[in-house]
Protein backbone atom coordinates (compact mmCIF):
# COMPACT_ATOMS: atom_id res chain seq x y z
CA UNK A 1 0.00 0.00 0.00
CA UNK A 2 1.20 3.52 -0.75
CA UNK A 3 2.37 5.60 2.19
CA UNK A 4 2.14 9.32 2.86
CA UNK A 5 4.01 11.68 5.15
CA UNK A 6 2.14 13.42 7.93
CA UNK A 7 3.55 16.56 9.52
CA UNK A 8 7.03 18.02 9.29
CA UNK A 9 8.88 15.37 11.31
CA UNK A 10 8.80 12.55 8.76
CA UNK A 11 5.93 10.40 10.04
CA UNK A 12 5.26 7.87 7.23
CA UNK A 13 2.06 5.84 7.37
CA UNK A 14 -0.13 3.76 5.07
CA UNK A 15 -2.92 5.62 3.25
CA UNK A 16 -5.43 4.12 5.66
CA UNK A 17 -5.03 3.04 9.27
CA UNK A 18 -7.01 0.93 11.71
CA UNK A 19 -8.78 2.26 14.80
CA UNK A 20 -8.76 -0.19 17.69
CA UNK A 21 -11.42 1.16 20.08
CA UNK A 22 -14.15 -1.24 18.96
CA UNK A 23 -12.03 -4.26 19.86
CA UNK A 24 -12.83 -3.63 23.52
CA UNK A 25 -15.41 -0.87 24.12
CA UNK A 26 -18.28 1.26 22.74
CA UNK A 27 -19.96 -1.09 20.25
CA UNK A 28 -21.41 -3.89 22.35
CA UNK A 29 -19.83 -7.19 23.32
CA UNK A 30 -16.41 -7.81 21.78
CA UNK A 31 -14.01 -10.70 21.22
CA UNK A 32 -10.33 -9.83 21.84
CA UNK A 33 -9.11 -12.64 19.59
CA UNK A 34 -11.10 -11.24 16.67
CA UNK A 35 -9.33 -7.96 17.28
CA UNK A 36 -5.96 -9.71 17.06
CA UNK A 37 -7.02 -11.47 13.85
CA UNK A 38 -8.23 -8.25 12.20
CA UNK A 39 -5.05 -6.34 13.13
CA UNK A 40 -2.81 -9.06 11.73
CA UNK A 41 -4.82 -9.29 8.52
CA UNK A 42 -4.66 -5.51 8.17
CA UNK A 43 -0.87 -5.67 8.43
CA UNK A 44 -0.70 -8.39 5.78
CA UNK A 45 -2.84 -6.20 3.51
CA UNK A 46 -0.45 -3.26 3.84
CA UNK A 47 -1.77 -1.26 6.81
CA UNK A 48 1.01 -0.04 9.09
CA UNK A 49 -0.84 2.50 11.27
CA UNK A 50 -2.69 1.25 14.36
CA UNK A 51 -4.51 3.35 16.93
CA UNK A 52 -5.43 2.69 20.56
CA UNK A 53 -5.68 4.56 23.90
CA UNK A 54 -5.40 3.96 27.63
CA UNK A 55 -9.09 4.78 28.05
CA UNK A 56 -10.27 1.91 25.79
CA UNK A 57 -10.22 -0.77 28.48
CA UNK A 58 -7.88 -3.66 27.61
CA UNK A 59 -7.31 -2.30 24.11
CA UNK A 60 -3.60 -1.63 24.44
CA UNK A 61 -3.04 -5.24 25.51
CA UNK A 62 -5.01 -6.53 22.51
CA UNK A 63 -3.16 -4.29 20.08
CA UNK A 64 0.21 -5.02 21.64
CA UNK A 65 -0.35 -8.77 21.40
CA UNK A 66 -1.47 -8.49 17.78
CA UNK A 67 1.47 -6.42 16.54
CA UNK A 68 4.23 -8.16 18.50
CA UNK A 69 5.46 -10.22 15.48
CA UNK A 70 5.95 -7.08 13.38
CA UNK A 71 6.23 -4.27 15.92
CA UNK A 72 9.15 -2.46 14.29
CA UNK A 73 7.43 -2.43 10.88
CA UNK A 74 4.44 -0.40 12.03
CA UNK A 75 3.38 2.92 13.52
CA UNK A 76 1.68 2.52 16.88
CA UNK A 77 -0.38 5.38 18.33
CA UNK A 78 -1.91 5.73 21.78
CA UNK A 79 -3.30 8.55 23.92
CA UNK A 80 -3.29 10.17 27.35
CA UNK A 81 -5.46 12.80 28.99
CA UNK A 82 -8.18 11.27 31.16
CA UNK A 83 -8.30 10.68 34.90
CA UNK A 84 -8.57 6.90 34.98
CA UNK A 85 -9.85 6.94 38.58
CA UNK A 86 -12.96 8.98 37.68
CA UNK A 87 -16.41 7.43 37.28
CA UNK A 88 -17.15 7.42 34.41
CA UNK A 89 -13.56 7.59 33.24
CA UNK A 90 -14.25 10.11 30.49
CA UNK A 91 -15.82 12.59 32.93
CA UNK A 92 -12.53 14.03 34.20
CA UNK A 93 -9.30 15.08 32.51
CA UNK A 94 -5.68 14.80 33.58
CA UNK A 95 -2.88 16.11 31.39
CA UNK A 96 -0.60 17.10 34.26
CA UNK A 97 3.05 16.41 33.46
CA UNK A 98 3.38 13.68 36.08
CA UNK A 99 0.33 11.87 34.71
CA UNK A 100 1.54 12.10 31.11
CA UNK A 101 4.74 10.37 32.16
CA UNK A 102 2.79 7.81 34.16
CA UNK A 103 0.55 7.01 31.19
CA UNK A 104 3.53 6.73 28.86
CA UNK A 105 5.20 4.16 31.11
CA UNK A 106 1.98 2.20 31.55
CA UNK A 107 1.22 2.24 27.82
CA UNK A 108 4.72 0.96 27.04
CA UNK A 109 4.07 -1.91 29.44
CA UNK A 110 0.56 -2.69 28.13
CA UNK A 111 1.67 -2.53 24.49
CA UNK A 112 4.77 -4.62 25.16
CA UNK A 113 7.09 -2.16 23.45
CA UNK A 114 9.89 0.22 24.39
CA UNK A 115 8.67 3.19 22.33
CA UNK A 116 5.40 4.81 21.27
CA UNK A 117 5.34 6.12 17.72
CA UNK A 118 2.56 8.71 18.13
CA UNK A 119 1.53 9.97 21.58
CA UNK A 120 -1.67 12.02 21.47
CA UNK A 121 -3.27 14.23 24.04
CA UNK A 122 -6.73 12.66 23.86
CA UNK A 123 -8.67 15.76 24.83
CA UNK A 124 -7.72 19.28 25.98
CA UNK A 125 -7.36 19.71 29.74
CA UNK A 126 -8.64 23.17 30.77
CA UNK A 127 -6.50 23.06 33.91
CA UNK A 128 -3.15 22.44 32.20
CA UNK A 129 -1.64 24.88 29.67
CA UNK A 130 -1.03 23.19 26.34
CA UNK A 131 2.54 24.48 26.44
CA UNK A 132 3.20 22.26 29.47
CA UNK A 133 1.70 19.27 27.69
CA UNK A 134 3.79 19.87 24.58
CA UNK A 135 6.90 20.32 26.69
CA UNK A 136 6.52 17.00 28.48
CA UNK A 137 5.87 15.08 25.25
CA UNK A 138 8.87 16.85 23.75
CA UNK A 139 10.99 15.56 26.63
CA UNK A 140 9.65 12.02 26.07
CA UNK A 141 10.69 12.35 22.42
CA UNK A 142 14.20 13.39 23.46
CA UNK A 143 14.33 10.37 25.79
CA UNK A 144 13.38 8.01 22.95
CA UNK A 145 10.13 6.84 24.55
CA UNK A 146 7.98 8.67 21.98
CA UNK A 147 8.67 9.52 18.33
CA UNK A 148 5.89 11.93 17.32
CA UNK A 149 3.54 14.33 19.11
CA UNK A 150 -0.16 14.34 18.27
CA UNK A 151 -3.23 16.22 19.45
CA UNK A 152 -6.81 15.00 19.45
CA UNK A 153 -10.07 16.98 19.59
CA UNK A 154 -8.11 20.25 19.81
CA UNK A 155 -8.95 23.67 18.42
CA UNK A 156 -6.74 25.95 16.32
CA UNK A 157 -5.45 28.01 19.24
CA UNK A 158 -4.22 24.95 21.13
CA UNK A 159 -2.69 23.48 17.98
CA UNK A 160 -0.74 26.67 17.26
CA UNK A 161 0.48 27.09 20.84
CA UNK A 162 1.52 23.44 21.16
CA UNK A 163 3.30 23.47 17.80
CA UNK A 164 5.54 26.34 18.94
CA UNK A 165 6.89 24.16 21.76
CA UNK A 166 7.01 20.70 20.14
CA UNK A 167 6.14 20.12 16.47
CA UNK A 168 2.68 18.57 16.15
CA UNK A 169 2.71 15.87 13.48
CA UNK A 170 -0.98 14.95 13.48
CA UNK A 171 -4.40 15.97 14.73
CA UNK A 172 -6.91 13.20 15.37
CA UNK A 173 -10.52 14.38 15.35
CA UNK A 174 -13.89 13.19 14.12
CA UNK A 175 -14.26 14.12 10.46
CA UNK A 176 -16.32 12.59 7.67
CA UNK A 177 -19.00 13.40 5.13
CA UNK A 178 -21.27 13.26 8.18
CA UNK A 179 -19.22 15.37 10.59
CA UNK A 180 -17.72 18.63 9.31
CA UNK A 181 -17.09 20.63 12.43
CA UNK A 182 -13.38 20.96 11.53
CA UNK A 183 -14.40 22.98 8.48
CA UNK A 184 -16.79 25.20 10.42
CA UNK A 185 -14.13 25.99 13.03
CA UNK A 186 -11.45 26.63 10.37
CA UNK A 187 -9.25 23.88 11.84
CA UNK A 188 -8.65 22.42 8.37
CA UNK A 189 -7.08 25.73 7.35
CA UNK A 190 -4.80 25.66 10.40
CA UNK A 191 -3.61 22.16 9.57
CA UNK A 192 -2.88 23.15 5.98
CA UNK A 193 -0.98 26.26 7.08
CA UNK A 194 1.18 24.39 9.61
CA UNK A 195 1.58 21.22 7.50
CA UNK A 196 0.02 18.99 10.16
CA UNK A 197 -1.62 15.74 9.10
CA UNK A 198 -5.22 14.84 9.87
CA UNK A 199 -6.25 11.45 11.23
CA UNK A 200 -10.07 11.28 11.16
CA UNK A 201 -11.67 8.93 13.65
CA UNK A 202 -15.22 7.67 13.03
CA UNK A 203 -14.71 8.30 9.29
CA UNK A 204 -17.75 6.13 8.56
CA UNK A 205 -20.02 8.06 10.90
CA UNK A 206 -19.77 5.29 13.54
CA UNK A 207 -21.20 2.87 11.01
CA UNK A 208 -23.97 5.05 9.57
CA UNK A 209 -22.05 5.36 6.32
CA UNK A 210 -22.31 1.65 5.60
CA UNK A 211 -25.00 -0.77 4.43
CA UNK A 212 -25.62 -2.04 7.98
CA UNK A 213 -27.15 0.94 9.78
CA UNK A 214 -30.27 0.45 11.90
CA UNK A 215 -32.35 2.56 14.34
CA UNK A 216 -30.90 3.37 17.77
CA UNK A 217 -33.36 1.10 19.60
CA UNK A 218 -32.00 -1.97 17.77
CA UNK A 219 -28.50 -1.60 19.23
CA UNK A 220 -27.63 -3.13 22.64
CA UNK A 221 -27.50 -0.89 25.71
CA UNK A 222 -23.69 -0.93 25.76
CA UNK A 223 -23.44 0.32 22.17
CA UNK A 224 -22.85 4.08 22.05
CA UNK A 225 -25.00 4.44 18.92
CA UNK A 226 -28.10 3.70 20.99
CA UNK A 227 -27.61 7.13 22.59
CA UNK A 228 -26.23 9.05 19.60
CA UNK A 229 -28.52 11.89 18.43
CA UNK A 230 -27.82 11.06 14.80
CA UNK A 231 -29.69 7.78 15.23
CA UNK A 232 -32.78 9.19 16.90
CA UNK A 233 -36.21 9.84 15.36
CA UNK A 234 -36.24 12.59 12.70
CA UNK A 235 -32.45 12.79 12.60
CA UNK A 236 -32.29 9.12 11.66
CA UNK A 237 -34.77 9.60 8.81
CA UNK A 238 -32.87 12.57 7.41
CA UNK A 239 -29.50 10.86 7.70
CA UNK A 240 -30.74 7.59 6.25
CA UNK A 241 -32.19 9.42 3.25
CA UNK A 242 -28.81 11.08 2.66
CA UNK A 243 -26.94 7.78 2.97
CA UNK A 244 -29.31 6.17 0.49
CA UNK A 245 -28.45 8.92 -1.99
CA UNK A 246 -24.75 8.33 -1.33
CA UNK A 247 -25.28 4.60 -1.88
CA UNK A 248 -26.82 5.29 -5.29
CA UNK A 249 -23.87 7.53 -6.13
CA UNK A 250 -21.44 4.81 -5.02
CA UNK A 251 -23.22 2.08 -6.99
CA UNK A 252 -22.72 4.07 -10.16
CA UNK A 253 -19.00 3.85 -9.48
CA UNK A 254 -19.21 0.16 -8.58
CA UNK A 255 -18.06 0.75 -5.01
CA UNK A 256 -19.73 0.61 -1.60
CA UNK A 257 -20.95 3.65 0.29
CA UNK A 258 -18.24 3.01 2.90
CA UNK A 259 -15.59 3.11 0.20
CA UNK A 260 -17.10 6.33 -1.14
CA UNK A 261 -17.01 7.92 2.32
CA UNK A 262 -13.38 6.94 2.90
CA UNK A 263 -12.33 7.97 -0.60
CA UNK A 264 -13.99 11.36 -0.05
CA UNK A 265 -11.60 11.89 2.86
CA UNK A 266 -8.52 10.68 1.04
CA UNK A 267 -9.24 12.92 -1.97
CA UNK A 268 -9.26 16.16 0.03
CA UNK A 269 -6.56 18.83 -0.40
CA UNK A 270 -4.92 17.77 2.83
CA UNK A 271 -2.73 14.96 4.12
CA UNK A 272 -5.45 12.72 5.55
CA UNK A 273 -5.23 9.16 6.88
CA UNK A 274 -8.61 7.85 8.12
CA UNK A 275 -8.63 5.13 10.76
CA UNK A 276 -11.92 3.22 10.41
CA UNK A 277 -12.41 0.52 12.99
CA UNK A 278 -13.96 -2.86 12.32
CA UNK A 279 -14.21 -6.32 13.86
CA UNK A 280 -14.79 -7.93 10.47
CA UNK A 281 -12.08 -9.01 8.04
CA UNK A 282 -14.59 -8.61 5.20
CA UNK A 283 -15.22 -4.99 6.22
CA UNK A 284 -11.48 -4.48 6.63
CA UNK A 285 -10.89 -5.59 3.05
CA UNK A 286 -13.69 -3.32 1.86
CA UNK A 287 -12.23 -0.34 3.70
CA UNK A 288 -8.74 -0.95 2.34
CA UNK A 289 -10.22 -1.07 -1.15
CA UNK A 290 -11.11 2.60 -0.79
CA UNK A 291 -7.45 3.53 -1.20
CA UNK A 292 -7.79 2.73 -4.91
CA UNK A 293 -10.83 4.96 -5.49
CA UNK A 294 -10.24 8.23 -7.33
CA UNK A 295 -12.81 11.00 -7.19
CA UNK A 296 -12.94 14.01 -9.49
CA UNK A 297 -13.63 17.55 -8.34
CA UNK A 298 -17.14 17.14 -9.76
CA UNK A 299 -17.59 13.95 -7.71
CA UNK A 300 -16.56 15.77 -4.54
CA UNK A 301 -18.97 18.62 -5.31
CA UNK A 302 -21.82 16.19 -6.00
CA UNK A 303 -21.20 14.40 -2.69
CA UNK A 304 -21.25 17.69 -0.79
CA UNK A 305 -24.54 18.59 -2.47
CA UNK A 306 -26.12 15.54 -0.81
CA UNK A 307 -24.87 16.52 2.66
CA UNK A 308 -23.89 20.21 2.42
CA UNK A 309 -23.76 20.66 6.19
CA UNK A 310 -23.11 17.16 7.42
CA UNK A 311 -25.55 14.95 9.26
CA UNK A 312 -28.54 15.91 11.40
CA UNK A 313 -27.95 15.58 15.13
CA UNK A 314 -24.94 16.16 17.35
CA UNK A 315 -22.16 13.57 17.68
CA UNK A 316 -22.19 13.99 21.49
CA UNK A 317 -24.70 15.35 24.04
CA UNK A 318 -24.30 19.08 24.68
CA UNK A 319 -22.59 18.66 28.06
CA UNK A 320 -20.00 16.33 26.55
CA UNK A 321 -19.61 18.07 23.19
CA UNK A 322 -18.25 21.24 24.78
CA UNK A 323 -15.23 19.25 25.97
CA UNK A 324 -14.54 18.15 22.39
CA UNK A 325 -14.85 21.63 20.90
CA UNK A 326 -12.63 23.57 23.31
CA UNK A 327 -10.11 25.86 21.65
Amino acid sequence: MDKITLGTQGLRVSKIGLGGMGFSVAYGASDPQKGVDVIREAYHLGVNFFDTAEVYGDNEKIVGKAVKPFRDDIVLATKFGFDMSAKPITSKFNSRPDNIRKVAENSLLQLGTDYIDVFYQHIPDPDVPIEEVAGVVGDLIKEGKVKYFGLSNSGSDSIRRANKITPVSVLQSEYSIFERELEDRHIIETLQELNIGLVPYAPLGRGFLTDAVKPASEYPEDDMRRHDERWNEENFKYNLNAVNQLKAFAENKHISVAQLALAWLMNQDLNVVPIPGTRSIKRLQENIGSTQVKLSRQDLDDILAILPNGSAGSRYPAGVLENFTRE
